[in-house]
């Protein structure tokens, strides 16, 4: 017994003190990263929330269980480490006494049959990964493994030791079965098993197993729990942590504004040479970036889903994480260092990773390469797979924001594209004049807002840049204003004082031109005094719904699907003539993964008769890109396949006689893609990219009343300006309109 205890304590000290310094060390690195005070209110604010969190991500593994096979195998790895719990209390208890159980619970059978049934299923699960790991092997299969780029030999060593768990386990339970040590009278099957399989070769040298193995198992635990702290698997400890940290609901929808300090940024007040804008150096992240990057687990999940790497760019999201992640343990001597004078004496090797840049090509030694942060389309794959709620896109878009705000670096071809938004409030540059061209290919009257917005009018219509100004997105448009006047809606819109939403100024980077469009939006809306908008663009619907509050401006906002399948389901829009198509329904990004929008498009097309719908196999939530998300649209794609066309590929697998969307980029996307396909002879003249407003529009009939009003009324352009803006409704010479139905 003195040896079980000597030994066991010793190996218990010298574990603790190897993970102790090291955790020590990594909340030290933590630490110098910036403050993030939002973080911990939020967390202080919402505990029911929280708990509920900590109960379906981490305990019940929700998002690892999207992935059917790994996900199975990783949760009873995960819950049968929590179960084996017990087991570890019952070998050092065995250590001070040889009859020791664990009290009250100790003896009960069914507590044994637990615990061997979970060591049965970690058995089974580490062969699971070994077998995933074996097919996807990155030696054999390069990009096409989400493993490609991943520390895989760590992996292997920690398969390696969670199999000598539980062999030690069931060695030194099988030994005590035979020794009459053994606290489970039955139940412990996988232990009885082992006792028989030892039982010849007697109780003395079952008695020395035991004693070997109780250690052994103890030596391989705390082996293990020391080498984690040192490799990818310290997830194991801070995934919970950064889950409780993770932005709510999730890293998706709204960009969080420029933080120095932990304060938001005041661009009129804020000084570069002192305040920090955006990820210029490692220690510029926060501390839940840091935690981010600690926190990874290299599984890839990100990099499979994402529409970069899939077409051959040099983006990976993992790879984003993991070489910020080695910069900052690489530069971690130079933080921790305490005078200037210390960091003088450091190696030669840590003063230059200290002096590389964030991003910088090969020939500046940059941690990223410009063409990886470019390549990002913020499309959310990344953020809707990581299982631990790691925030890619807050920390690529960090980066962007140095690059323009500090450093001017960024694709030459979106210089254009900002210089518009900020002289002529669209990316186009076109007039404002521009804006109202579409209401003139009407027969009815479209309101236009001038002061404040009438009580009677229920929606505001926000039509946005391409909704207004794009030929093909301007089809849209007029189909939705089609819709809502048969339908009896009061709408106007803002026609020449609507200006870009900020949005692609944002996801390229200028936060500093975001600020400014909306802001100016901000003030236009609210002098107007807007309650409801419905938008026609996701871009527009994301940014006003979920980034406006950040500067005051509070609006109830629905995407034009939403509204017209509501419209539908209440019987003031009704499809009556059938398109006997085939039709294949792109998720857009910021509606879909980002906003949850799935079901209204698709509820619309299954109202219209004759439409056959078919999905395709990247939907919803795994929705693949168009390609013009993250300010996209205006950089030249140089690297790889053309997203759009590795989207329309797979449509085109379906065997459509028509593409459906909801948005005006995604409507422009594939149908590029369509053209060059048509060009090639790869896609029938016929097919078509419409949004799912055209489709309704089609196969709406106008109520009687409507029809009337629309017969007897004389075409009209934009609503005089000078007064409060009259409804919507059917439209009427004489005075404003009643609604119609």
């Amino acid at each position: 017994m003195a040896l079980r205890i000597i030994v066991g304590l010793a190996l218990t000290v010298v574990a603790a003190v190897v993970a102790g310094r090291r955790l020590w060390w990594l909340q030290r690195l933590a630490r110098t990263g910036q403050p993030a005070p939002e973080r911990v209110a939020a967390v202080r604010a919402h505990p029911a929330a929280d708990a509920r969190r900590q109960a379906t991500e981490v305990l019940g593994q929700r998002k690892l269980l999207k992935w059917t096979v790994p996900g199975i195998a990783h949760a009873v790895t995960f819950w049968g480490f929590l179960v084996l719990t017990l087991t570890i209390i019952e070998a050092y208890g065995a250590l001070f006494s040889k009859k020791f159980a664990i009290p009250v619970i100790g003896t009960w059978a069914w507590i044994g049959f637990a615990e061997d049934l979970f060591a049965v299923a970690v058995l089974a699960g580490i062969a699971v990964f070994a077998v995933i790991r074996l097919r996807a092997d990155p030696k054999r299969e390069g990009r096409r493994s989400r493993f490609a780029g991943s520390h895989t030999g760590a992996a292997w060593l920690v398969l390696l030791l969670i199999f000598l768990v539980v062999a030690t386990l069931l060695a030194y339970r099988g030994a005590q079965v035979n020794t009459g040590d053994f606290p489970y009278p039955s139940g412990a099957f996988a232990s009885q098993l082992a006792g028989r399989w030892l039982h010849p070769l007697g109780t003395g040298a079952n008695s020395v197993i035991e004693t070997v193995f109780i250690l052994g198992q103890l030596a391989v635990i705390l082996g293990f729990l020391a080498f984690v702290t040192y490799s990818k698997h310290l997830h194991i400890f801070l995934a919970p942590l950064n889950v409780l940290f993770s932005r709510r609901p999730d890293g998706l929808r709204e960009l969080q504004p420029m933080r120095s300090n932990g304060a938001v940024l005041d661009f009129e007040e804020a000084d570069p040479d002192t305040d920090v804008f955006g990820l210029g150096k490692i220690e510029d992240l926060s501390w839940k970036g840091m935690l981010d990057l600690a926190t990874c687990t290299e599984c890839g999940r990100c990099q499979s889903q994402c529409p970069a790497w899939a077409t051959g760019k040099p983006l990976s999201p993992k790879m984003i994480i993991l070489e910020l992640r080695d910069h900052a343990f690489a530069k971690a001597p130079y933080l921790l260092a305490g005078s200037d004078e210390a960091r003088d004496r450091l190696p030669d090797a840590v003063k230059a990773e200290a002096q590389r840049p964030l991003v910088g090509d090969s020939a500046a030694h940059g941690v990223i390469d410009p063409d990886e942060l470019w390549s990002c389309t913020n499309c959310g794959a990344c953020v809707e797979e990581c299982p631990v709620d790691i925030e890619h896109i807050d920390h690529i878009t960090s980066l962007r924001r140095h690059q323009v705000l500090i450093e001017s670096a960024f694709p030459p071809e979106a210089s254009s594209m900002l210089k518009n938004l900020e002289n002529k409030g669209n990316p186009w540059g076109m007039g404002e004049s521009k804006r109202t061209e579409w209401i003139t290919e009407l027969d009815f009257e479209v309101p236009v807002v001038d002061g404040p917005i009438g009580a009677e009018v229920e929606y505001l219509f926000w039509v946005g840049c391409a909704g207004a100004l794009e030929d093909r997105a301007k089809k849209t448009t007029k189909a939705v204003a089609q819709l809502l006047h048969t339908a009896g809606v009061n709408f106007a819109v803002l026609g020449p004082a609507e200006a870009c939403t900020g949005d692609p100024a944002r996801r390229m980077g200028n936060e500093f031109v975001f600020s400014m469009l909306a802001q100016q939006n901000v003030e236009t809306l609210n002098e107007a005094g807007v309650r409801k908008i419905v938008a026609s663009c996701p871009h527009c619907f994301n940014t006003i719904a979920n980034e406006y509050p950040q500067l005051g401006g509070n609006y109830e906002v629905v995407h034009h699907t939403q509204l017209l399948a509501q419209l539908v389901a209440d019987g003031r829009l009704t499809p009556v003539t059938p398109i006997e198509e085939k039709i294949t329904y792109h998720d857009p990004c910021f509606l879909g993964r980002h906003n949850r929008v799935f079901t209204a498009p698709r509820e619309i097309m299954e109202q219209v008769p004759g439409i056959k719908s078919q999905e395709m196999h990247r939907c919803k939530e795994r929705g693949f890109c168009c390609g013009a998300g993250g300010a996209r649209m205006w950089m030249e794609e140089k690297l790889g396949k053309r997203i759009n066309t590795e989207r329309i590929d797979e449509a085109l697998g379906t065997d459509p006689d028509t593409i459906s969307t909801g948005c005006p980029f995604c409507l422009v996307m594939l149908g590029d893609a369509v053209s060059a396909k048509k060009s090639s002879g790869d896609a029938k003249e016929s097919l078509e990219v419409v949004d799912v407003a055209q489709l309704l529009a089609r196969s709406v009939a106008p109520p009687p009343a409507a029809a009337a009003a629309m017969t007897a009324a004389a075409p009209s352009g934009p609503a005089s300006p000078s007064g409060p803006a009259s409804p919507s409704g059917p439209a009427s010479p004489s005075g404003p309109s009643a609604p119609a139905g």
